[in-house]
């Protein structure tokens, strides 16, 4: 099925699990640190701008955003992890609103975890990777920041980070520069691949 990127929309801020969308279509969900580029890789999907609000401060992103792709598709933006400077009840609210997303086994078609290509996965990405693993449904991780690595660097990180998810065999690992583009046209198959299941 094709899917118009350009018809694209900011749908609805997700305080709550009441204000989740529940309509049937496809649900890709996007997770990660908060300073791994989220929101640069959801924009430079879509190939706009600011479409996703990309945040001078890490951790901006407080509820669960909705973005509708030609009235077909959501993507789903979580809360980032890690190093957002907020308190620890701010924290333990994000955790709790996650956790009631991923509780509803009906919501999810396909996850996306975006993890630095630079570095070892975190203990917090290995968190996230296995809630996704929980969920039984599919996932892919995007490696970003692939433009700031040398070639040499490549194989070995996308290896290491491989290894330090304990990814299996099918799940993919994308090489991807939010900067430069790469890696956009395999995020964008793999979620093609599953917006019919």
């Amino acid at each position: 099925m094709a899917l118009n990127l350009n018809n694209a929309e900011f749908l609805r801020s997700a305080a709550k699990a009441a204000d989740f969308p529940r309509d049937g279509l496809p649900q890709v969900v996007f997770a990660g640190r908060s300073n791994v580029g989220k929101s640069s890789v959801i924009n430079k999907l879509l190939n706009r701008k600011n479409f996703a609000r990309v945040g001078s401060a890490p951790g901006k992103t407080t509820h669960i955003n909705y973005f509708l792709i030609d009235r077909k598709l959501y993507l789903v933006d979580l809360p980032g992890y890690g190093y957002a400077k907020v308190s620890q009840a701010e924290k333990a609210r994000w955790g709790r609103l996650i956790e009631s997303w991923f509780a509803d086994p009906t919501l999810m078609t396909l996850g996306v975890l975006i993890v630095d290509a630079r570095h070892k996965p975190t203990a917090d990405d290995c968190i996230m990777a296995d809630w996704f693993k929980g969920s039984g449904r599919p996932f892919t991780v995007v490696a970003n920041k692939l433009d700031k690595l040398k070639k040499s660097e490549i194989e070995p990180n996308l290896a290491r980070i491989r290894e330090t998810l304990d990814l299996a065999d099918d799940v993919k690992v994308i090489p991807f520069s939010a900067e430069k583009g790469e890696g956009r046209q395999d995020l964008l198959d793999a979620i093609l691949d599953h917006q019919t299941l």
